[in-house]
């Protein structure tokens, strides 16, 4: 549910009261400069309106953070990222969201394509190399994230766990594997259609793909609603693996004591470029530049480097943590381009003929 604060149509009202008095008391003169942010832009509207998948704690300290610095109001909504992008889509004609913070880029490259998205090149637009934008500035990359084996520390040796895609089909592992939802997540769809692109490069056939994904579906105890729910089983020891985005697991494992760690698998990984987006026809426009503005600073960057970490996709950040750059990440040789073109076919395909189709066989 979008986060609202219950007092802002009073507080509202009463500033609003206080300002008119003052207006007609003294009406300031004409050549008077209007208000501005203290970066010279124009004034900020009363709040921005914030769909992102990057969880509540991200966005609460984002939250609290802008409006302590530019006294504007967050309101954000916590979704995954296929769930942003379809209702951004649902919004088109009456837009309730002003930023879309946290998505792989080939998402943004759908919405630019349905005309969704309102250009902007941000201030810190010469630090970022050309892959980690659109080449209209429709979005920008905010962090880079390797997807990774993720497994119950309490349950597994590391040297036990899957060290590579493969190792995850066999039979050991049936019924142990604890999977999100991947039609409702940017994560898990850019996983699956790299199991499928791994052949189709090649042969433009999916078949073999596809095989792939039934032999991990024979394996897969559940596909869960939510990361939340994922995260507590296999953390229950209701599954022993999943997979997912390497900064989430070391997040979980360092900052709640998960008992969760990760092997990048050996034969490489897709890595995403996780972007933010202004929303056309955004409400509150100039609110909307500032917080993307304010997500990718200096100051920002190095707070999800060093608490969530995330790896900067800005090239001028120095003093970063050392995991970033001591792990070792193989990524794969994507054409991002073909994600973007065959992901949902790709996708729909497996929803209808692959999920859970032997367990309702034997059912």
């Amino acid at each position: 549910m979008v986060k609202r604060k219950a007092s802002i149509a009073c507080s509202t009202a009463f500033v609003l009261s206080i300002f008119l008095t003052g207006c007609m008391a003294s009406e300031p003169a004409n050549n008077e400069p209007k208000e501005t942010t203290k970066t010279g832009e124009k004034k900020l509207e009363e709040k921005v309106v914030v769909y992102s998948p990057h969880g509540k704690d991200i966005l609460q300290q984002f939250e609290q953070k802008f409006e302590a610095e530019y006294n504007v109001d967050v309101e954000w909504l916590d979704l995954g990222s296929q769930e942003v992008l379809d209702r951004i889509r649902s919004e088109k004609n009456n837009p309730q969201a002003d930023v879309w913070w946290g998505a792989p880029s080939v998402m943004f490259n759908q919405a630019k394509s349905e005309d969704l998205l309102q250009s902007y090149k941000p201030s810190y637009a010469d630090s970022l190399d050309a892959k980690f934008h659109d080449p209209d500035w429709y979005w920008s990359g905010t962090s880079q994230t390797p997807e990774v084996i993720m497994y119950n520390t309490k349950l597994l040796k590391k040297e036990e766990a899957p060290q590579d895609w493969d190792e995850l089909l066999e039979p050991k592992w049936k019924d142990e594997i604890i999977i999100r939802y991947p039609l409702a997540s940017g994560t898990m769809r850019t996983i699956f259609s790299a199991m499928i692109y791994r052949d189709y490069k090649d042969t433009q056939d999916a078949t073999t793909g596809y095989e792939w994904l039934k032999k991990l579906d024979t394996n897969t105890k559940e596909y869960a609603a939510n990361p939340e729910i994922m995260y507590n089983k296999v953390a229950k020891g209701e599954g022993k693996l999943s997979v997912w985005a390497m900064p989430d697991v070391v997040m979980l494992k360092e900052q709640k004591n998960y008992p969760f760690d990760f092997i990048v698998p050996k034969s490489g990984t897709p890595v995403l470029t996780e972007g933010i987006a202004v929303v056309k026809g955004s409400k509150h426009p100039e609110a909307a530049k500032a917080f993307y503005e304010f997500v990718n600073s200096e100051e920002s960057t190095k707070t999800l480097a060093e608490e969530y970490y995330r790896i900067p996709t800005r090239s001028d950040i120095t003093d970063l943590p050392a995991w970033i750059s001591e792990t070792e990440i193989n990524a794969m040789d994507i054409d991002w381009k073909v994600f973007e073109e065959k992901s949902n076919e790709w996708m729909e395909d497996w929803d209808t003929n692959i999920k859970n189709k032997e367990k309702d066989k034997k059912e």
